[in-house]
Protein backbone atom coordinates (compact mmCIF):
# COMPACT_ATOMS: atom_id res chain seq x y z
CA UNK A 1 0.00 0.00 0.00
CA UNK A 2 1.41 3.38 -1.00
CA UNK A 3 2.47 5.85 1.60
CA UNK A 4 0.73 9.12 0.77
CA UNK A 5 3.41 11.04 2.61
CA UNK A 6 5.75 10.22 -0.30
CA UNK A 7 3.89 12.74 -2.48
CA UNK A 8 6.07 15.87 -2.86
CA UNK A 9 4.63 19.16 -1.58
CA UNK A 10 4.31 20.56 -5.10
CA UNK A 11 2.58 17.51 -6.56
CA UNK A 12 -0.34 19.48 -7.99
CA UNK A 13 1.98 22.07 -9.52
CA UNK A 14 4.23 19.46 -11.11
CA UNK A 15 1.25 17.52 -12.48
CA UNK A 16 -0.25 20.71 -13.92
CA UNK A 17 3.08 21.72 -15.45
CA UNK A 18 3.56 18.32 -17.10
CA UNK A 19 -0.01 18.50 -18.45
CA UNK A 20 0.41 21.96 -19.96
CA UNK A 21 3.97 21.54 -21.24
CA UNK A 22 3.36 18.19 -22.95
CA UNK A 23 0.12 19.57 -24.37
CA UNK A 24 2.28 22.01 -26.31
CA UNK A 25 4.73 19.23 -27.23
CA UNK A 26 1.80 17.37 -28.80
CA UNK A 27 -0.06 20.26 -30.42
CA UNK A 28 2.80 22.30 -31.89
CA UNK A 29 4.52 19.76 -34.19
CA UNK A 30 1.17 18.18 -35.11
CA UNK A 31 -0.44 21.36 -36.45
CA UNK A 32 2.38 23.79 -37.18
CA UNK A 33 3.12 22.07 -40.50
CA UNK A 34 -0.49 22.61 -41.61
CA UNK A 35 -0.32 26.23 -40.49
CA UNK A 36 2.92 26.83 -42.38
CA UNK A 37 1.34 25.37 -45.53
CA UNK A 38 -1.61 27.73 -44.92
CA UNK A 39 0.93 30.56 -44.89
CA UNK A 40 2.16 29.33 -48.31
CA UNK A 41 5.45 27.83 -47.15
CA UNK A 42 6.55 24.98 -49.47
CA UNK A 43 6.80 21.34 -48.37
CA UNK A 44 10.61 21.26 -48.69
CA UNK A 45 10.96 24.43 -46.62
CA UNK A 46 8.54 23.06 -44.01
CA UNK A 47 10.80 20.02 -43.70
CA UNK A 48 13.79 22.27 -43.02
CA UNK A 49 11.81 24.27 -40.45
CA UNK A 50 10.84 21.08 -38.61
CA UNK A 51 14.50 20.00 -38.62
CA UNK A 52 15.37 23.30 -36.93
CA UNK A 53 12.92 22.38 -34.18
CA UNK A 54 14.77 19.11 -33.59
CA UNK A 55 18.17 20.82 -33.76
CA UNK A 56 17.20 23.12 -30.90
CA UNK A 57 16.91 20.03 -28.69
CA UNK A 58 20.66 19.65 -29.07
CA UNK A 59 21.54 23.25 -28.18
CA UNK A 60 18.76 24.47 -25.88
CA UNK A 61 18.71 21.91 -23.05
CA UNK A 62 22.46 22.20 -22.45
CA UNK A 63 22.42 26.00 -22.53
CA UNK A 64 19.56 26.36 -20.04
CA UNK A 65 20.68 23.40 -17.94
CA UNK A 66 24.10 25.00 -17.51
CA UNK A 67 22.53 28.36 -16.60
CA UNK A 68 20.16 26.73 -14.08
CA UNK A 69 22.92 24.78 -12.33
CA UNK A 70 25.43 27.65 -12.47
CA UNK A 71 22.99 30.12 -10.89
CA UNK A 72 21.30 27.54 -8.67
CA UNK A 73 17.94 29.05 -9.74
CA UNK A 74 16.25 26.23 -11.66
CA UNK A 75 12.71 27.47 -11.01
CA UNK A 76 13.60 31.00 -12.11
CA UNK A 77 15.22 29.78 -15.34
CA UNK A 78 12.16 27.61 -16.01
CA UNK A 79 9.88 30.62 -15.55
CA UNK A 80 12.10 32.87 -17.65
CA UNK A 81 12.16 30.44 -20.58
CA UNK A 82 8.39 29.93 -20.32
CA UNK A 83 7.83 33.69 -20.59
CA UNK A 84 10.33 34.04 -23.45
CA UNK A 85 8.71 31.16 -25.37
CA UNK A 86 5.31 32.85 -25.13
CA UNK A 87 6.72 36.18 -26.34
CA UNK A 88 8.58 34.50 -29.23
CA UNK A 89 5.45 32.59 -30.24
CA UNK A 90 3.70 35.89 -31.04
CA UNK A 91 5.68 35.88 -34.28
CA UNK A 92 3.50 33.05 -35.61
CA UNK A 93 0.46 35.32 -35.58
CA UNK A 94 1.83 37.17 -38.58
CA UNK A 95 2.66 36.14 -42.11
CA UNK A 96 6.13 35.95 -43.54
CA UNK A 97 8.49 33.97 -45.72
CA UNK A 98 10.81 31.08 -44.96
CA UNK A 99 13.47 33.09 -43.11
CA UNK A 100 10.83 34.87 -41.04
CA UNK A 101 9.40 31.58 -39.78
CA UNK A 102 12.88 30.08 -39.41
CA UNK A 103 13.75 32.80 -36.90
CA UNK A 104 10.66 32.22 -34.78
CA UNK A 105 10.93 28.42 -35.06
CA UNK A 106 14.44 28.62 -33.63
CA UNK A 107 13.43 31.13 -30.93
CA UNK A 108 10.36 29.25 -29.67
CA UNK A 109 12.05 25.85 -29.60
CA UNK A 110 15.24 27.23 -28.07
CA UNK A 111 13.18 28.26 -25.03
CA UNK A 112 10.70 25.35 -24.87
CA UNK A 113 13.53 22.80 -25.13
CA UNK A 114 14.60 23.85 -21.62
CA UNK A 115 11.38 22.99 -19.91
CA UNK A 116 11.39 19.20 -19.95
CA UNK A 117 14.83 18.72 -18.34
CA UNK A 118 14.42 21.68 -15.96
CA UNK A 119 11.08 20.44 -14.65
CA UNK A 120 12.52 16.94 -14.19
CA UNK A 121 15.51 18.41 -12.33
CA UNK A 122 13.18 20.37 -10.04
CA UNK A 123 11.06 17.35 -9.20
CA UNK A 124 14.13 15.15 -8.61
CA UNK A 125 15.45 17.70 -6.16
CA UNK A 126 12.05 17.98 -4.48
CA UNK A 127 11.74 14.21 -4.04
CA UNK A 128 15.27 13.82 -2.62
CA UNK A 129 15.73 10.37 -4.11
CA UNK A 130 12.22 9.05 -3.37
CA UNK A 131 10.93 8.46 -6.90
CA UNK A 132 7.89 6.38 -5.96
CA UNK A 133 5.50 9.05 -7.26
CA UNK A 134 7.42 10.23 -10.34
CA UNK A 135 5.48 8.10 -12.81
CA UNK A 136 2.12 9.09 -11.33
CA UNK A 137 3.04 12.76 -11.82
CA UNK A 138 4.65 12.31 -15.25
CA UNK A 139 1.57 10.53 -16.59
CA UNK A 140 -0.24 13.89 -16.61
CA UNK A 141 2.13 14.89 -19.39
CA UNK A 142 0.89 11.96 -21.46
CA UNK A 143 -2.72 12.82 -20.61
CA UNK A 144 -2.16 16.43 -21.69
CA UNK A 145 -0.46 15.29 -24.90
CA UNK A 146 -3.38 13.07 -25.92
CA UNK A 147 -6.28 15.22 -24.71
CA UNK A 148 -5.07 18.58 -26.00
CA UNK A 149 -3.82 17.25 -29.34
CA UNK A 150 -7.24 15.66 -29.97
CA UNK A 151 -9.17 18.67 -28.66
CA UNK A 152 -7.09 21.08 -30.74
CA UNK A 153 -7.79 18.96 -33.81
CA UNK A 154 -11.54 19.34 -33.29
CA UNK A 155 -11.19 23.10 -32.70
CA UNK A 156 -9.03 23.65 -35.78
CA UNK A 157 -11.31 21.52 -37.95
CA UNK A 158 -14.19 23.74 -36.88
CA UNK A 159 -12.50 27.14 -37.04
CA UNK A 160 -9.79 26.58 -39.64
CA UNK A 161 -6.02 26.13 -39.30
CA UNK A 162 -5.54 29.91 -39.23
CA UNK A 163 -6.48 29.83 -35.54
CA UNK A 164 -3.48 27.63 -34.70
CA UNK A 165 -1.36 30.50 -33.22
CA UNK A 166 -4.15 31.24 -30.73
CA UNK A 167 -4.27 27.61 -29.65
CA UNK A 168 -0.49 27.49 -29.18
CA UNK A 169 -0.39 30.82 -27.35
CA UNK A 170 -3.12 29.76 -24.91
CA UNK A 171 -1.23 26.57 -24.07
CA UNK A 172 2.08 28.43 -23.64
CA UNK A 173 0.25 30.95 -21.45
CA UNK A 174 -0.89 28.06 -19.25
CA UNK A 175 2.71 26.76 -19.11
CA UNK A 176 3.89 30.18 -17.91
CA UNK A 177 1.13 30.55 -15.29
CA UNK A 178 1.76 27.10 -13.86
CA UNK A 179 5.55 27.60 -13.83
CA UNK A 180 5.12 30.75 -11.73
CA UNK A 181 3.61 28.58 -8.99
CA UNK A 182 6.66 26.29 -8.85
CA UNK A 183 9.53 27.00 -6.52
CA UNK A 184 12.87 25.47 -5.69
CA UNK A 185 13.00 23.79 -2.30
CA UNK A 186 16.19 24.83 -0.45
CA UNK A 187 18.66 21.98 -0.15
CA UNK A 188 21.50 21.47 2.34
CA UNK A 189 24.78 23.21 1.60
CA UNK A 190 26.36 19.90 0.59
CA UNK A 191 24.20 19.81 -2.53
CA UNK A 192 25.43 23.24 -3.56
CA UNK A 193 29.06 22.11 -3.74
CA UNK A 194 30.51 22.63 -7.22
CA UNK A 195 31.09 19.37 -9.06
CA UNK A 196 32.83 18.93 -12.41
CA UNK A 197 30.43 17.90 -15.16
CA UNK A 198 33.33 16.70 -17.29
CA UNK A 199 34.43 14.32 -14.52
CA UNK A 200 31.08 12.55 -14.79
CA UNK A 201 30.58 12.75 -18.56
CA UNK A 202 33.92 11.17 -19.45
CA UNK A 203 33.17 7.96 -17.52
CA UNK A 204 32.75 5.10 -19.97
CA UNK A 205 29.52 3.82 -18.39
CA UNK A 206 27.96 7.30 -18.77
CA UNK A 207 29.14 7.56 -22.39
CA UNK A 208 27.66 4.14 -23.18
CA UNK A 209 24.36 5.13 -21.57
CA UNK A 210 24.15 8.32 -23.63
CA UNK A 211 24.89 6.33 -26.80
CA UNK A 212 22.09 3.94 -25.85
CA UNK A 213 19.63 6.81 -25.45
CA UNK A 214 20.73 8.29 -28.78
CA UNK A 215 20.07 5.06 -30.70
CA UNK A 216 16.80 4.39 -28.86
CA UNK A 217 15.37 7.76 -29.90
CA UNK A 218 16.76 7.32 -33.41
CA UNK A 219 14.71 4.11 -33.54
CA UNK A 220 11.60 5.95 -32.35
CA UNK A 221 11.93 8.38 -35.26
CA UNK A 222 10.35 5.56 -37.25
CA UNK A 223 7.20 6.18 -35.23
CA UNK A 224 7.17 9.94 -34.92
CA UNK A 225 7.99 10.62 -38.57
CA UNK A 226 6.55 7.69 -40.53
CA UNK A 227 4.06 5.62 -38.51
CA UNK A 228 0.87 7.35 -39.68
CA UNK A 229 2.05 7.46 -43.31
CA UNK A 230 3.12 3.80 -43.16
CA UNK A 231 -0.25 2.64 -41.87
CA UNK A 232 -2.05 4.79 -44.41
CA UNK A 233 -0.04 3.15 -47.21
CA UNK A 234 -1.12 -0.24 -45.86
CA UNK A 235 -4.76 0.80 -46.20
CA UNK A 236 -5.65 1.59 -42.59
CA UNK A 237 -8.25 4.32 -42.10
CA UNK A 238 -7.57 7.61 -40.30
CA UNK A 239 -9.78 6.41 -37.45
CA UNK A 240 -7.68 3.25 -37.01
CA UNK A 241 -4.43 5.21 -37.19
CA UNK A 242 -5.69 7.62 -34.51
CA UNK A 243 -6.77 4.62 -32.42
CA UNK A 244 -3.27 3.15 -32.61
CA UNK A 245 -1.73 6.40 -31.34
CA UNK A 246 -4.29 6.54 -28.52
CA UNK A 247 -3.57 2.93 -27.53
CA UNK A 248 0.16 3.65 -27.35
CA UNK A 249 -0.39 6.73 -25.19
CA UNK A 250 -2.76 4.81 -22.89
CA UNK A 251 -0.21 2.00 -22.52
CA UNK A 252 2.49 4.43 -21.37
CA UNK A 253 0.07 6.06 -18.91
CA UNK A 254 -0.69 2.64 -17.37
CA UNK A 255 3.03 2.04 -16.89
CA UNK A 256 3.50 5.43 -15.26
CA UNK A 257 0.74 4.57 -12.78
CA UNK A 258 2.44 1.33 -11.75
CA UNK A 259 6.02 2.51 -12.19
CA UNK A 260 6.97 2.38 -8.52
CA UNK A 261 6.17 -1.30 -7.77
CA UNK A 262 7.67 -2.38 -11.11
CA UNK A 263 10.98 -0.58 -10.44
CA UNK A 264 10.99 -1.79 -6.85
CA UNK A 265 10.37 -5.40 -7.90
CA UNK A 266 12.76 -5.68 -10.86
CA UNK A 267 15.26 -2.83 -10.48
CA UNK A 268 16.42 -0.16 -12.92
CA UNK A 269 18.80 -2.41 -14.85
CA UNK A 270 16.23 -5.11 -15.62
CA UNK A 271 13.55 -2.59 -16.58
CA UNK A 272 15.93 -0.72 -18.88
CA UNK A 273 17.28 -3.80 -20.65
CA UNK A 274 13.78 -5.28 -20.99
CA UNK A 275 12.46 -2.05 -22.52
CA UNK A 276 15.28 -2.03 -25.09
CA UNK A 277 14.82 -5.71 -25.97
CA UNK A 278 11.08 -5.14 -26.43
CA UNK A 279 11.90 -2.17 -28.69
CA UNK A 280 13.88 -4.53 -30.93
CA UNK A 281 10.84 -6.83 -31.03
CA UNK A 282 8.31 -4.02 -31.49
CA UNK A 283 9.91 -2.38 -34.51
CA UNK A 284 10.60 -5.74 -36.14
CA UNK A 285 6.92 -6.68 -35.71
CA UNK A 286 5.77 -3.41 -37.28
CA UNK A 287 8.09 -4.04 -40.21
CA UNK A 288 7.11 -7.64 -40.82
CA UNK A 289 3.51 -7.91 -39.70
CA UNK A 290 1.74 -4.54 -39.71
CA UNK A 291 -0.81 -5.87 -42.21
CA UNK A 292 -2.21 -7.91 -39.30
CA UNK A 293 -4.32 -5.79 -36.95
CA UNK A 294 -3.58 -8.16 -34.06
CA UNK A 295 0.19 -7.86 -34.53
CA UNK A 296 -0.08 -4.08 -34.94
CA UNK A 297 -2.14 -3.82 -31.74
CA UNK A 298 0.36 -5.92 -29.77
CA UNK A 299 3.26 -3.85 -31.08
CA UNK A 300 1.52 -0.64 -30.06
CA UNK A 301 0.85 -1.94 -26.54
CA UNK A 302 4.63 -2.36 -26.23
CA UNK A 303 4.83 1.46 -26.12
CA UNK A 304 4.38 1.00 -22.37
CA UNK A 305 7.86 -0.53 -22.34
CA UNK A 306 9.67 1.22 -25.18
CA UNK A 307 8.66 4.71 -24.05
CA UNK A 308 7.16 4.53 -20.54
CA UNK A 309 9.59 2.09 -18.94
CA UNK A 310 12.59 3.41 -20.86
CA UNK A 311 11.82 7.01 -19.88
CA UNK A 312 11.50 6.25 -16.16
CA UNK A 313 14.60 4.03 -16.08
CA UNK A 314 16.55 6.74 -17.94
CA UNK A 315 15.50 9.50 -15.52
CA UNK A 316 16.49 7.36 -12.53
CA UNK A 317 19.83 6.45 -14.08
CA UNK A 318 20.67 10.06 -14.91
CA UNK A 319 19.73 11.06 -11.35
CA UNK A 320 22.28 8.59 -10.01
CA UNK A 321 25.17 10.06 -12.02
CA UNK A 322 24.14 13.73 -12.12
CA UNK A 323 22.89 14.47 -8.63
CA UNK A 324 22.73 17.69 -6.62
CA UNK A 325 24.10 20.69 -8.52
CA UNK A 326 24.45 18.69 -11.75
CA UNK A 327 20.83 17.57 -12.01
CA UNK A 328 19.65 20.12 -14.58
CA UNK A 329 22.71 19.67 -16.80
CA UNK A 330 22.49 15.89 -16.52
CA UNK A 331 18.87 15.81 -17.63
CA UNK A 332 19.65 18.34 -20.38
CA UNK A 333 22.59 16.30 -21.64
CA UNK A 334 20.42 13.20 -21.92
CA UNK A 335 17.70 15.11 -23.79
CA UNK A 336 20.31 16.50 -26.20
CA UNK A 337 21.91 13.10 -26.82
CA UNK A 338 18.62 11.22 -27.21
CA UNK A 339 15.89 13.49 -28.56
CA UNK A 340 18.31 16.02 -30.06
CA UNK A 341 21.11 14.06 -31.76
CA UNK A 342 19.31 10.71 -31.89
CA UNK A 343 15.97 12.09 -33.02
CA UNK A 344 17.48 14.40 -35.65
CA UNK A 345 19.98 11.90 -37.10
CA UNK A 346 17.43 9.09 -36.99
CA UNK A 347 14.86 11.18 -38.82
CA UNK A 348 17.29 12.08 -41.61
CA UNK A 349 18.62 8.54 -42.03
CA UNK A 350 15.20 6.90 -41.97
CA UNK A 351 13.93 9.46 -44.50
CA UNK A 352 16.64 8.23 -46.85
CA UNK A 353 15.68 4.60 -46.15
CA UNK A 354 12.02 5.41 -46.87
CA UNK A 355 12.90 7.04 -50.21
CA UNK A 356 15.32 4.37 -51.49
CA UNK A 357 13.90 1.13 -50.08
CA UNK A 358 10.54 -0.37 -49.17
CA UNK A 359 8.63 1.49 -46.38
CA UNK A 360 8.83 -1.52 -44.04
CA UNK A 361 12.64 -1.25 -44.25
CA UNK A 362 12.35 1.81 -41.98
CA UNK A 363 11.20 -0.43 -39.14
CA UNK A 364 13.87 -3.06 -39.75
CA UNK A 365 16.50 -0.31 -39.47
CA UNK A 366 14.73 1.02 -36.35
CA UNK A 367 14.89 -2.47 -34.85
CA UNK A 368 18.63 -2.54 -35.57
CA UNK A 369 19.00 0.87 -33.88
CA UNK A 370 17.23 -0.52 -30.81
CA UNK A 371 19.59 -3.52 -30.81
CA UNK A 372 22.60 -1.17 -30.75
CA UNK A 373 20.91 0.73 -27.89
CA UNK A 374 20.44 -2.55 -26.00
CA UNK A 375 24.12 -3.48 -26.40
CA UNK A 376 25.29 -0.01 -25.31
CA UNK A 377 23.06 -0.11 -22.21
CA UNK A 378 24.29 -3.61 -21.36
CA UNK A 379 27.87 -2.33 -21.57
CA UNK A 380 26.98 0.63 -19.36
CA UNK A 381 25.55 -1.56 -16.60
CA UNK A 382 28.45 -4.01 -16.90
CA UNK A 383 31.00 -1.22 -16.53
CA UNK A 384 29.12 0.18 -13.55
CA UNK A 385 29.58 -3.10 -11.67
CA UNK A 386 33.32 -3.19 -12.41
CA UNK A 387 34.12 0.27 -11.07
Amino acid sequence: MSDKSSWPKQSFGFGAFYFSYYSFVGVFPTYITLYLAFREIGAFEIGILMSLMQAMRIVGPNLWGWLADWTGQRARVLQMTAAAALVAFIGFFFGGGFWYFAFFMVAVNLFTSAQGPLSDALILSEMQGNMSRYGQLRLWGSVGYVVMTAASGFVLDWTGIGLMPWVGAVILGAVLLVSLRLYQTPRPAAEKKRVSLWHVVRQRDVVAFMVSGCFMLAAHSALYAFYSLYLSNLGYSSVTIGLMWAIGATAEIVFFIYQSPVIRRFGIKSVMLASLFLAVVRFALIGVGAESFAILLFAQLLHAATFGAHHVASILSIQKWFSGPLQARGQALFISASYGIGGTAGGFLLSWVWDFFMPESVYWVASAFALVALFAAWLSFRWQTTK
